[in-house]
């Protein structure tokens, strides 16, 4: 059973009234006000930097190595330079698609930071893509001609799969203090396909990319304390029914807990790098050997590679510890009275119930710099139900079709800086953290609702509280 949500770390608690608006009108509801706990603003503990400049994603983690740091300017530098075409002089770096969506691992990461969709209507997705399938009797099973993930770039005389095409419509809502908000709904369309029609039982999940920051700690964190929040019968009666994913894991031929992606579809760093050079860039590897070229794409099946795989595990090994070991930007204004109003107010309506903040990671053997530390991520990494809205339809092992991992919240108020702009959700949709949690539901509508009835000034400590993160 999943212990019952805390409010961690408190040494006084001060009860203050809020104005919460029930059927009945409204009527003051009792929170606990925590003070600063030193050493909170740590959220990557020992690995934390203070860093709030347009770098803060890119730092790496204190307490390398000289032989890890250079390690980590070496994976730095496969993560960020452009894979080309084959035959090419620039040795170990061809093998670039034949279809893909980016050329290097930054252009969907840019500064180590979170994507975003177009700007503008049938704008080029650069950080952004769209993994499709069908349901096939039942199955979840990739799309006969286009494969698990479309492709809107290809090499030069090899059509590429399409373009992808994305539409709003603005829905109109109402706090219970009267004040209004919108929610934009997306439309995700394939157009100017270039391989046939799509079938009529096509799934679609359009995902920006996510920060990468951070990740070798979560990799660290030992399976039975994420497992202790997970709750799937919902047996303590709260509503929340939080489940893992359990997927294969290839490097060892076993199924392991999935923890990153967002419905957990990949248990480690090593395994989510190696996909998303076969799936994004077009780059083969000894865990993924094999392009996602169909029978029918029958020029890309032709396109000379990069290698029998074309990135090595040299190679995968440095980007993999380049991620592992960026470090995790510290908090800020946390002293602030209203951020801690608004820490006090994210326990109070139970945002904290999916959003666990505190970790201690485990043993790390090649990377003691991550091992033992006490770290703040705000997750846990676990499948939650949010509802219809939020629903893509598209299940990815145990992961249901309105099922998403819980993103970590560390480093949220620091988006804007690095990546310049805040767009939020799996897919981009939510302009900024309210319109996030406006956009909850299924097993986070109780919190939601709790939000959408806080008065203005609440409602602003609690957003003041998530850009401290």
């Amino acid at each position: 059973m999943r212990p019952a949500p805390l409010l961690l770390g408190l040494t006084a608690l001060v009860s203050v009234a809020i104005a919460a608006c029930v059927d009945a009108g409204v009527r003051p509801v009792a929170v606990l006000m925590p003070v600063h706990q030193p050493g909170e603003e740590r959220s990557g503990g020992a690995t934390t930097v203070n860093d709030a400049t347009p770098d803060a994603f890119a730092r790496s983690a204190p307490d390398l190595t000289r032989e890890q740091r250079r390690a980590f300017n070496v994976g730095n530098s496969f993560f960020n330079d452009n894979w080309v075409a084959a035959p090419a002089s620039a040795e170990g770096r061809d093998g670039l698609g034949p279809l893909f969506n980016a050329t290097n691992c930054s252009g969907c990461h840019f500064r180590d930071g979170r994507g975003r969709p177009p700007a503008d209507v049938g704008g080029t997705l650069e950080s952004m893509l769209v993994r499709i399938s069908i349901d096939h009797d039942g199955a979840d099973v990739d799309h006969p001609i286009y494969g698990g993930q479309f492709q809107d770039k290809a090499l030069p005389g090899i059509p590429r799969e399409g373009d992808v095409r994305i539409t709003y419509r603005e829905l109109p809502g109402t706090y219970a203090d009267g004040a209004g908000y919108s929610l934009r709904q997306p439309t995700v369309e394939l157009i100017n396909l270039n391989y046939g029609p799509l079938d009529d039982h096509l799934r679609m999940s359009a995902r920006v990319a996510p920060v990468v920051f951070g990740l070798g700690l979560l990799q660290a964190i030992p399976e039975e304390q994420i497992l202790a929040h997970a709750d799937p019968t919902d047996r303590d009666g709260d509503g929340i029914r939080g489940h893992a994913n359990h997927v294969h894991d290839v490097r060892r031929n076993a199924t392991a807990l999935g923890r990153f992606g967002w419905k957990a579809g990949q248990p480690t760093v090593e395994q989510q790098s190696a996909a998303a050079f076969n799936g994004d860039i077009g780059i083969t590897s000894v865990l993924f050997p094999h392009d996602h070229a169909t029978a029918t794409q029958t020029a890309a099946l032709s396109a000379p590679n990069g290698g029998d795989p074309e990135l090595s595990e040299h190679k995968l090994q440095r980007v993999s510890e380049y991620v592992r070991t960026l470090a995790v930007p510290a908090r800020r204004n946390v002293t602030d009275p209203t951020v801690l109003r608004g820490k006090g107010l994210f326990s109070a309506i139970r945002c904290d119930s999916c959003h666990v903040a505190d970790y201690t990671t485990g043993a790390v053997p090649d990377l003691p710099a991550l091992a033992n530390q006490k770290i703040h991520p705000y997750t846990d990494l676990l499948l939650h139900d949010l509802g219809e809205g939020l629903a893509d339809h598209r299940p990815e092992v145990e992961a249901g079709p309105r099922d998403w991992r819980t993103p970590p919240l560390w480093g949220l108020g620091l988006i804007q800086t690095v990546n310049g702009h805040d767009l939020l959700l799996h897919d981009g949709r939510a302009r900024g953290a309210a319109e996030a949690i406006l956009w909850h539901s299924g097993e986070a509508d109780n919190a939601k609702e709790a939000f959408r009835r806080l008065p203005a000034d609440d409602r602003a400590a609690l957003l003041a509280f998530l850009n401290s993160l």
